[in-house]
């Protein structure tokens, strides 16, 4: 059928248009999306390689100075807090026992010097006895049993004359302790310090068996030491002589400087728990070692058992070129990492050398210049979108 021409030419012309609108389709939905890069630019900046661990302050010195006779502590002479000076009086316990004992020890002494001397009077006796029987038996003018009977009198008591003289070194040395146990009723500093804490107060009564009663503590909080747990994992990557530094919890601004002095040999005790037989055991706690530096404290603004977060440096570098850890690709045969470069809209591969990391940031010691950008990631790796379902039409 022939169809008049005008009718022809519309009907092209809405042909032409469907063509056109379904090859405009086609590139919008089916043509590839352009791919976008998120980047990060290579930049100078400080880099640490450290070692982080959990402290607590210790006084560099500490001594608990305790009592080492009983009785009622009679006076106290510090309080909480107070600085004193080595010899300095501290606290006085009541001195009438020791007194008394003293006493007893020194009656003892003269009781047995006065039966030494008596002792003596008596072998002067016996010794002009035993010189007469000699004399009269030399004669034939005595018999062998009265010499034989002074003999034994002079004797035996020079022997008793040498017990006394053994009872009195003893008692005199019973004066001594008896002296000694005196003094130490009276209790003084044996450094300079400062008095952390105060165990026995005043009239309560002091009962020293093995041990010494502690009536307080001194500490030297001029200089602090600082215990840092350190993990087996990080163990051994430190060793004296690194530099350290903390920042307290409530002051995270303010770095204390040290340097690492000693590790302790020994592992930090705590509840672990131990499963197995004889033969084999396992742990189900972390192990750690303390790691020990001193810092100065000369405003004394550093407390006994203050929480420290501690760094122990192992390397640093000052202004070095850095980009993102995230930016490194494969690691090549001599060592060196591949990176992404934005070059324009295109990428490219580099291989760089690096230096140290802190785990966010590593150091580009050479394939890189400051500014270039490195690709961290791409829209390619965001989850597609299924173009094919349309939202549903809404009432008309």
């Amino acid at each position: 059928m022939n169809l008049p021409k005008k009718k022809q030419i519309i009907i092209g012309i809405i042909i032409i248009l469907m063509v056109s609108a379904g090859v405009a389709v086609a590139r919008k939905f089916l043509s590839p999306a352009k791919i976008t890069y998120i980047t990060a630019p290579a930049t100078h900046m400080d880099l640490e390689d450290s070692v982080l661990a959990t402290g607590i302050l210790k006084a560099f010195k500490t001594v608990a100075v305790g009592a080492q006779v009983n009785g009622q502590l009679k006076a106290l002479h510090v309080a909480l807090g107070t600085k004193v000076k080595k010899g300095q009086l501290l606290a006085e316990i009541d001195p009438v026992l020791p007194q008394n004992t003293l006493k007893d020890a020194e009656a003892q002494v003269e009781n047995l010097q006065a039966q030494k001397r008596s002792k003596q009077a008596v072998l002067k006796q016996y010794e002009l006895g035993y010189r007469r029987q000699s004399q009269m038996n030399a004669k034939d003018a005595g018999s062998w049993a009265d010499l034989e009977s002074a003999q034994a009198q002079l004797e035996s008591t020079k022997h008793d004359i040498s017990s006394l003289e053994a009872q009195i070194k003893k008692a005199i040395i019973a004066v001594d302790t008896a002296k000694a146990n005196l003094g130490y009723t009276r209790i003084h500093a044996p450094i300079d310090g400062t008095v952390i804490s105060i165990d026995t107060e005043e009239g309560q009564t002091v009962v020293s068996n093995q041990t010494a009663t502690t009536i307080l503590t001194l500490a030297t909080l001029d200089t602090m030491t600082v215990k840092a747990k350190i993990s087996e994992a990080d163990v051994t990557r430190v060793k004296p002589g690194l530099a350290s530094y903390f920042t307290l919890l409530g002051d995270s601004d303010t770095r204390y400087h040290g340097k690492l002095r000693a590790i302790e040999p020994g592992p930090v005790s705590s509840g672990t728990t131990t499963t197995g037989t004889s033969s084999t055991s396992s742990s189900s706690s972390a192990i750690y070692y303390y790691g020990l530096f001193e810092v100065p404290n000369p405003d004394n603004k550093l407390k006994v058992s203050m929480t420290a977060q501690v760094a122990i440096v192992l390397n640093q570098a000052r202004q070095a070129l850095c980009i993102p850890v995230s930016a490194l690709g494969e690691k090549t045969k001599d060592g060196r990492m591949t990176v992404k470069v934005l070059a324009g809209e295109q990428t490219e591969v580099r291989t760089i050398r690096t230096g140290i990391s802190n785990s966010v940031q590593i150091q580009v010691i050479d394939g890189l210049r400051d500014g270039e950008k490195v690709v961290i990631g791409d829209s390619s790796n965001l989850p597609k979108t299924d173009t094919n379902k349309m939202p549903p039409p809404g009432r008309r």
